[in-house]
């Protein structure tokens, strides 16, 4: 993966990488809050020996350096330590002062430095004090030779005991800058991981290349369209309104020497919002002078006359079966040349109702008296009918719901209606987050360009169109004359 696709993760998961960036510095801060101060004593010890020479002073050197290293281990042996204890009592054992102490040496030097790590300051500072004089009692008995003679080795102070005037530790900056280098590191990789496998649809891209079809729009979330779902009155100049022109000047356009007449509307999973696009890309067409007729071919759970305020207790079942004659079901929406043809009573048999020829006959005839026809179809991994319905159409409107549908789903969705060879005009991306600039970027410009005509005046001049139009002669009169 690219090092963009990372940097896409990591923003879409944001929430991630700032949570975990939050309880880091919080455990940094607790832990350095929690964490008594502790000081450090120090004492610098040289080693030395009589010599004579240079050639005796190179040996000496060789011999001391050797020396050294053992020394390093008599500071923190059991002797000494308990010998300080007995000389110092301040509440510590032999086993305290030892982990207390440490050492260390310089390659090539005969210095050998002593520490003492204490949360006491004062304490820090007599115990090294104690060290540093038994230490030098400590190698003097040890060196000294049983024949009496000087000790080949002699121990000198040459820095300190001297304790630090503030604490060593707990470091708050330091410890406040790992944690949030640590955080963010972790948070990174959690937001990469967490978009690695996560299955859902998530944007354009993806969609397109599951479907194998052509992005025809994204239309944008807007939390009041579920009180009020259709692109009418305020609704009409909001950015869902203007994503769903969008739509249907892209599928005009889909294919110019072909285009499709027959629309069907569907989706992969129950509500991601088909219903509501197909409603709103009829009010939308009609807007623009088409003759539109909607088909509400969903018959399981029917939506578009609830959602357009119409009666559907009479429509597309009784039609099929041959009740009624299609012209006296079909109901004028608005003051647009929109035309909606309910779904009707429940049947028994939608699947065997939507394939059988009377269906096939109707969207014949329905095609000869409208200019374009869009079906509201059952989701096709629910049941059967959105692909029987879409095989008798012009094409078929993929409609996904961001962050819902599974990469999965979709593709299941798109075989269906590539198995039985559906033209799939393309895919809708459905309830997608708008970046906030972008929102402002539309609502300032649909500010400046609010229409200075009255309302009033305005709805006078369409009525006056709407009287000289009356002399063409309107083509959807002809559903009443359409044979059983």
């Amino acid at each position: 993966m690219e090092v963009r696709t990372y940097l896409r993760l990591i923003r879409r998961h944001w929430w991630i990488v700032l949570v975990t960036l939050m309880v880091a510095i919080g455990s940094a801060a607790l832990i350095t809050v929690r964490t008594p101060p502790r000081y450090v004593a120090s004492v610098t010890f040289f080693v030395t020996t009589p010599s004579q020479g240079v050639t005796d002073a190179y040996q000496g050197s060789l011999f001391l350096q050797q020396r050294v290293k053992s020394y390093a281990d008599l500071l923190r042996s059991d002797r000494l330590a308990q010998s300080v204890v007995a000389e110092t009592p301040l509440g510590l054992t032999a086993d305290d002062l030892q982990r207390r102490v440490a050492t260390s040496t310089e390659s090539g030097t005969v210095l050998l430095r002593a520490t003492v790590t204490d949360t006491d300051q004062t304490r820090a500072m007599k115990l090294t004090e104690t060290l540093s004089a038994k230490f030098v009692e400590l190698v003097q008995k040890v060196e000294t030779p049983p024949e009496g003679r000087s000790a080949p080795v002699k121990i000198e102070v040459v820095s300190g005991p001297r304790v630090s005037s503030g604490p060593v530790s707990p470091q708050p900056t330091r410890n406040l800058l790992m944690g949030a280098l640590i955080g963010l590191l972790l948070g990174a990789g959690l937001a990469i991981l967490r978009g690695l496998v996560d299955v859902r649809l998530r944007d354009a891209a993806g969609l397109q290349r599951v479907t194998g079809s052509p992005l025809l729009g994204e239309i944008p979330f807007e939390p009041g369209a579920k009180g009020a779902p259709l692109i009418v009155g305020e609704a009409a100049t909001s950015a869902r309104a203007e994503a769903v022109r969008k739509l249907r000047t892209n599928l005009r356009f889909v294919d110019v020497n072909e285009p499709a007449r027959v629309i069907a509307v569907t989706s992969a999973l129950q509500g991601e919002g088909k219903t509501t696009l197909s409603c709103n890309l009829a009010i939308a067409l009609a807007e623009a002078g088409w003759r539109v007729l909607l088909v509400d071919a969903d018959l399981r759970r029917p939506k578009v006359a609830d959602y357009l305020g119409l009666d559907g207790g009479i429509g597309l079942t009784d039609v099929l079966v041959g009740d009624v004659q299609v012209g006296d079901v079909v109901q004028r929406w608005g003051d647009k040349s929109m035309l909606v043809l309910p779904s009707g009573s429940t049947p028994p048999n939608p699947s065997e109702l939507l394939g059988s020829k009377a269906m096939a006959d109707l969207l014949l005839a329905l095609r000869e008296s409208a200019d374009i026809v869009v079906i509201d179809t059952a989701p096709l991994l629910a049941v059967t009918d959105g692909v029987v319905v879409a095989v008798q159409a012009d094409g078929a409107l993929l409609v996904t719901q961001q962050g819902r549908t599974s990469r999965t789903q979709v593709a299941a969705a798109a075989r269906s209606l590539h198995s039985v060879s559906v033209r799939l005009l393309g895919c809708v991306l459905n309830m997608t987050k708008v970046a906030k600039a972008d929102a402002y970027q539309y609502e300032a410009y649909r500010i400046a360009t609010k229409p200075s005509v009255p309302a009033d005046r305005a709805s006078a001049a369409h009525r006056a169109g709407s009287a000289g139009a009356n002399r063409v002669p309107d083509r959807t009169q002809e559903l009443t004359r359409l044979s059983r």
